[in-house]
């Protein structure tokens, strides 16, 4: 069967077909994911939000870098990443607005990130707290390597300092969308992802982003249940060579 032609013909929209579907908003999830509070948490630096580099010079020299330095990226530089790749950019009184756009503003997409080789943070996988501009431990430990096994060898996932990995809650957006949804989810991690890309470059550093991977094995490492919640894109991130 041809799923990808059948999911595409099956998600259109046509004329006619969005009548009668209303939204039962006392059902509608929670903007936000959140960790038990016992998990240790990170809180991180304000973000810089003025500068960087023009953006067309910026677009100009964004490359797909797969060969990392040894050097280490610093804590503060990752907080950066990640404000640029999802943080909140301007707080209204109805919705957090992001860096990256979203459908309906749901935002069904969760930042991880596999810390290799960061200053100021013991190796692990760590969840981004978006409101908070922090960091919760999901779990201790070096998994770059496991990582690169399950994205078909790609070693420089375990070279890395730093791996971001976006994952969907996928009920977050379906609860609006239905099918179409999933539609909205891959390009929300498109969006997240450039802007990881150009605030790399905008910081010295090199990119590359990675879709082939055996999705349950990377599941595992960020301790998904890969129905509700499940991994979408992943980026490395460091000094190319």
């Amino acid at each position: 069967m041809s799923y990808g032609d059948d999911f595409q013909r099956k998600s259109k929209y046509t004329r006619g077909s969005l009548s009668g579907r209303s939204l039962n908003w006392n059902k509608k999830p929670d903007p936000y994911k959140a960790y038990p509070p016992d998990r240790e948490r990170i809180q991180l630096e304000d973000p810089d939000t003025e500068g960087g580099g023009p953006l067309y010079s910026l677009l100009k020299e964004r490359r797909s870098v797969r060969a990392y330095g040894p050097g280490a990226m610093d804590k503060g530089t990752l907080g950066q990443l990640l404000w640029a790749s999802q943080g909140i950019s301007r707080d209204t009184r109805q919705h957090q607005l992001r860096t990256a756009p979203s459908a309906g503003a749901l935002y069904p997409i969760e930042t991880y990130v596999v810390a290799n080789n960061v200053r100021g943070l013991e190796p692990g996988v760590y969840h981004y707290e978006v409101f908070q501009h922090g960091l919760a431990l999901v779990r201790p430990g070096e998994w770059g390597a496991a990582l690169a096994r399950a994205a078909l060898g790609q070693n420089m996932l375990a070279r890395a300092p730093a791996v971001f990995a976006w994952s969907a809650l996928v009920e977050r957006c379906k609860w609006k969308y239905d099918q179409r949804a999933y539609r909205y989810i891959y390009l929300d991690a498109g969006h997240a992802a450039q802007n990881l890309a150009l605030a790399a470059v905008a910081l010295g550093l090199g990119s590359c982003q990675v879709g082939a991977f055996f999705d349950g094995e990377v599941d595992d490492v960020l301790e998904l249940d890969g129905v509700e919640e499940t991994v979408i894109y992943m980026s490395a991130v460091g000094p190319g060579k």
